[in-house]
């Protein structure tokens, strides 16, 4: 496929979630996606073959910094965590857009709704950032211990009951959350896609996110794995909407009806791409007001596509 009119185009990657290259969520991002139309974008990101791809274009209000758009290999997405964080932080490197300067707080226009990201900064360089979920938690539908199990290939005994059933959250995308007994369970999971279509898509998600405490870290500590073989990505290494989403379910579980619940979420280790996502949840009058989830993130690539026949 070649786009006509269109020659070069530049493009840079990162890894998300992480201080160190080669760990963490790879991403790619087109910081000028100005003339890409969806079939062309759709393209890139399967050219990419990253978990996730992003194309910037102008906003369609003034108010705001840009319009992002988000694709899997096989889809686009109305919401992504770890896309918000790297473009957050590939847009305050570069200083300005669209001939605009960019401030602390960057507004991007998302299919889900406005995401503000705001910029993470250490001795004046811009490090990472951090996400506001577009949408109040949702809590859906659940799922049997011994169905989820079978997804994931593992004994029903090894998941985990008593604090959740199995349930789907969403602050912007669905994920089935997960508790498993501990972080051997938790990397002897193996998920299992003809389960995921059957027992899955009934109940509003494809994608589940797995998890362990890991109390000799910390009392907020956890573990996690994310699968959803169902949209070409049999594990994500760093999975920023459904941290978020599991972070905003746990605070919303918990009895005490305001505070503040920070988790540290430990991502990636078994595909030897450790990630680390922070996720920040408020409680107002009992429910869950605002979730945000943010990390480090580090330049690899940059460079140019060449789309023109």
């Amino acid at each position: 496929m070649s786009v006509p009119g269109l020659g070069e185009i530049a493009y840079l990657t990162l890894d998300v979630f992480t201080s160190q290259r080669f760990g963490g969520n790879p991403l790619a991002v087109i910081p000028d996606a100005r003339g890409l139309d969806t079939a062309a974008m759709q393209i890139i990101a399967r050219e990419f073959n990253y978990s996730e791809t992003t194309f910037v274009q102008p906003p369609r209000e003034g108010a705001n910094t840009a319009e992002v758009r988000i694709f899997t290999p096989r889809a686009e997405l109305p919401f992504a965590g770890h896309p918000n964080v790297g473009t957050g932080y590939a847009v305050a490197a570069m200083g300005s857009l669209f001939g605009r300067e960019v401030g602390e707080v960057l507004r991007f226009e998302e299919k889900a709704g406005l995401v503000p990201v705001r910029v993470r900064r250490e001795a004046g360089h811009v490090t990472g950032a951090e996400l506001t979920a577009p949408v109040g938690l949702t809590r859906g539908r659940t799922l049997a211990a011994e169905a989820a199990a079978a997804c994931l290939g593992l004994a029903a005994a090894q998941v985990v009951t008593a604090a959740h059933q199995p349930e789907v959250a969403s602050v912007g995308l669905p994920f089935l959350c997960v508790e498993l007994t501990d972080r051997d369970a938790l990397a002897k999971a193996a998920p299992r896609a003809e389960l995921f279509a059957r027992d899955l898509l009934p109940i509003g998600t494809d994608a589940i996110m797995l998890y362990a405490h890991d109390r000799a870290r910390g009392p907020d500590a956890l573990r996690a794995r994310m699968f959803s073989p169902l949209h070409g990505i049999v594990e994500d290494p760093a999975t920023g909407s459904a941290g978020a989403a599991l972070a905003a379910l746990l605070a919303d579980l918990a009895p005490a009806r305001e505070g503040e619940w920070r988790y540290a979420i430990i991502q990636g280790e078994e595909m030897s791409r450790p990630s680390l996502l922070e996720a920040t949840v408020q409680k107002r009058n009992g429910a869950v007001a605002e979730t945000r989830i943010g990390g480090a993130c580090i330049r690899v690539m940059r460079g140019t596509l060449t789309l023109g026949a």
